[in-house]
């Protein structure tokens, strides 16, 4: 239960030893968890794993990862850690397991939790998921890092992007007319997958969605929504920004 001096927990505080669950797991004589989640604390994706764990009210280990520092593309954390060097992992039961889609959707299942009611409810999901990982948080992860945590991000690239992000978030606007939720009556892991880089504030992601997309913005305000982005997981966005090396990349 030890932790380098530059370690940070989950909450993005810089701690000098482990953090204050970990030790009073470790006070208590008990395993930290059956889940270990690689993770930083500035990854949208960290974030979906960590509050569906949560949600479905399972313990688990933050592992901190040196993400800004490039440990990703190494060799050996390639080769120990994850072959397709990103950000998150999820350790089961001591198999690694990556790719936040395909992960929310075995929680779903394991759980019973947030995957939907039927065959009809279950596709949705899936459309939802593949459409969000694919453009939504594809480009909005991207965005977000080249314009906040970039020194000279280029304005031609940050323009093809935000014309993209700008039509995709147009589609979900509109979706949010008639229907509370991403798949149907109730909340389910589209809703969670597609929140995660929606919650950052405006000066990292760019965008006031309450004055530019207003459906949107009532969706990410709704009761069941906001409890999500309100719990005591949500990252502290920006509050290590200025540790962050910016020889990384996005792929998180």
């Amino acid at each position: 239960m030890r932790a380098s001096r530059a370690s940070r927990c989950f909450f993005g505080q810089v701690t000098p030893l482990i953090c204050r669950t970990c030790f009073e797991f470790a006070q208590k004589g008990q395993p930290i968890a059956d889940y270990r989640l690689h993770y930083f604390p500035e990854s949208g994706n960290s974030y979906k794993l960590a509050l569906m764990l949560t949600l479905c009210g399972q313990d688990w280990e933050p592992v901190w990862t040196d993400f800004g520092g490039g440990v990703t593309r190494t060799t050996e954390w390639r080769q120990k850690v994850n072959e397709m060097g990103e950000i998150p992992v999820l350790e089961d039961s001591g198999k690694r397991h990556t790719q936040t889609a395909p992960i929310l959707l075995r929680l779903a299942e394991r759980y019973g939790r947030f995957g939907g009611r039927d065959d009809d409810e279950r596709f949705e999901i899936l459309r939802w998921l593949f459409w969000d990982n694919h453009k939504l948080t594809s480009y909005m992860a991207t965005y977000r890092f080249l314009r906040a945590f970039t020194p000279a991000p280029d304005p031609s690239v940050l323009a093809f992007m935000r014309k993209r992000l700008d039509d995709f978030l147009g589609i979900i606007e509109q979706h949010f007319q008639d229907r509370p939720f991403v798949a149907g009556s109730l909340p389910t892991i589209a809703d969670l997958s597609m929140i995660a880089y929606l919650s950052f504030p405006p000066d990292e992601s760019g965008y006031d969605l309450a004055a530019s997309h207003p459906a949107v913005h009532a969706w990410l305000g709704s009761r069941r929504v906001a409890s999500w982005l309100a719990g005591t997981l949500r990252f502290a966005a920006g509050q290590a920004t200025a540790q962050i090396r910016m020889n990384a990349s996005p792929a998180a």
